[in-house]
């Protein structure tokens, strides 16, 4: 069986989760649902980022251990994710022993590679983004009168201590030449072209210890140094896996990291050269969505907005937040949440497409046949432009999902929705049972029927609780005890004559 590896990234423990960390979830999670109703063996990871000076910082100021910090704050993703129908296989932190030696064990391969020296380190460092920066770097992106880092606008501090350097500007050459020649390997283009630029302009070695603090992995034969938080970071993708137990494991390479775009130099630079370095293969496929604001405003602790998931659940299923937030913005750029946004983007899809859809096609299988689905008669070429449809859209869908592309992929499904209440309204089941054409009002409630089954399957990955429901009003309890799978779930006309579907039941009431 093929397998398939979806990333999130690690999410720091010094922030509550908010808008921002369900969304690349979601997504991760979407790509993993839809995966293995493809048929493959899909590992599904995230978790948290517990080092680095930033952490260590946020503790000391709460008066406590940055693990007891660490502790409280996963508590509260590993409650949040069983509440938005997450799936993810593990949950990796960086506390753990099995990270550790990962790290140290990357460390080693960099060092026996020889692209790992000990210098010493005179320039600036960004802690909240955990970046350094150079005095040249800061005066280009005039952020050198108030030294504050061109990332974040906040202010950064002068560094100089001894540490270990990493040979970033030994794999410029190579990472461009892979880069172009992978045009897929970082999504979307815009993104890629952004990182083409930085690493045109030139790679400087990376600083890549530290002396200062001492929450973190050591530099192993060297315990008075920490290693640099990203390399810890980004090692989560093979330490999870069993690395370095397994010194190539299962599932590597990962077929897909979802990112931020606020950390994709990190994930587009230095991880594949230090995979080069260590010899290792490098990802698949990077690709770094785009943020939310709320309301217009961009979201921050000062502001008191940034968006809790909390008070999503509160108004909302879990399955209508999964379903607005991949389907109102195209994923890589910046959306703009709103409540009112919301509201009216399900009610326009759900309530009165799909929820209409089902409860009319159901309410006149029950009131013209009792639920019971007759054989079908001759197909019409308005039922033959129906099933191109929708076998278009399983292929189509298909080819979206794979680009990460899922606002595409959900207005394909939607084109077919509207295209089956269209086709409601040009056969008028009503006006055939009226006139008496049997033959005819049981092909057209057929078709509707598996219409809204495989539209259904495709929708499943996104909203897996109301698709579950609304296929039991379909299928029935003892097909949906059944694995579900496209290829043994996806053909048109498994539904057979003399199928019992139930009375439709309202999934999406529409918000007045």
């Amino acid at each position: 069986m093929e397998s398939y590896y979806v990333t999130t990234p690690i999410y720091y423990v010094n922030d509550e989760p908010h808008l921002g960390h369900i969304y690349t979830t979601i997504a991760a999670d979407v790509l993993a649902r839809y995966q293995r109703m493809a048929g493959r063996d899909v590992f599904f990871l995230t978790g948290v980022d517990e080092h680095g000076q930033k952490v260590q910082q946020a503790a000391e100021a709460r008066g406590i251990e940055p693990i007891e910090l660490a502790n409280q704050v996963v508590e509260r993703y590993q409650s949040l994710w069983p509440e938005l129908a997450i799936t993810n296989d593990d949950f990796i932190r960086t506390s753990s022993d099995r990270h550790r030696r990962g790290v140290q064990a990357m460390w080693r391969r960099l060092e026996n590679a020889g692209a790992i020296y000990k210098g010493f380190y005179e320039d600036w460092y960004c802690v909240p983004c955990e970046t350094y920066w150079t005095e040249t770097q800061l005066n280009d992106a005039d952020c050198w009168e108030e030294k504050h880092c061109p990332d974040c606008k906040r202010a950064v501090e002068k560094v100089q201590e001894e540490s270990y350097f990493f040979r970033l500007s030994a794999y410029q050459d190579r990472l461009l030449e892979y880069i172009n020649a992978n045009p897929d390997f970082i999504g979307p283009a815009s993104r890629r072209n952004e990182v083409l630029r930085f690493v045109e302009s030139g790679l400087n070695d990376l600083s890549v210890s530290r002396t200062t603090f001492s929450w973190g992995v050591p530099v192993p034969g060297d315990e008075k140094h920490v290693i640099y938080v990203w390399i810890d970071a980004l090692t989560n993708y093979l330490s999870a896996l069993g690395f370095p137990d397994q010194e190539l494991p299962k599932y590597w390479p990962a077929d897909v990291h979802l990112i931020g775009k606020d950390i994709l130099r990190f994930h587009a630079i230095y991880w594949p050269c230090m995979l080069m370095a260590a010899d290792l293969p490098l990802p698949q496929r990077l690709f770094a969505h785009g943020w939310w604001t709320v309301e217009g405003e961009k979201m921050s602790k000062s502001k008191g907005n940034a968006l809790r998931p909390a008070d999503l659940l509160e108004q909302y299923d879990a399955d209508v937040i999964r379903y607005f937030l991949l389907r109102e913005v195209p994923f890589g750029q910046d959306g703009d949440f709103s409540f009112s946004a919301m509201k009216q983007r399900y009610n326009s899809d759900l309530a009165n497409d799909v929820g209409n859809l089902l409860n009319r096609s159901l309410a006149m299988l029950n009131k013209y046949r009792d639920g019971v689905l007759a054989e079908p008669g001759d197909e019409q070429a308005v039922d033959r432009t129906l099933i191109a449809d929708v076998e278009g859209m399983q292929r189509d869908v298909a080819a979206h999902m794979n680009k990460q592309a899922f606002h595409l992929a959900l207005e394909r499904i939607s084109v077919v929705v509207r295209h089956g209440n269209r086709y409601v309204e040009e056969n008028a089941p009503w006006s055939l049972a009226k006139a008496g054409d049997e033959a005819r009002l049981n092909t057209v409630l057929y078709h509707l029927a598996e219409t809204l089954r495989l539209v259904a399957l495709q929708l499943m990955p996104f909203m897996p609780g109301k698709m579950s429901a609304m296929l039991n009003q379909i299928q029935g309890a003892e097909l949906m005890s059944q694995t579900l799978t496209f290829a043994s779930h996806g053909g048109w006309g498994l539904l057979k004559p003399g199928h019992q579907c139930e009375k439709p039941q309202p999934l999406f009431p529409r918000m007045d």
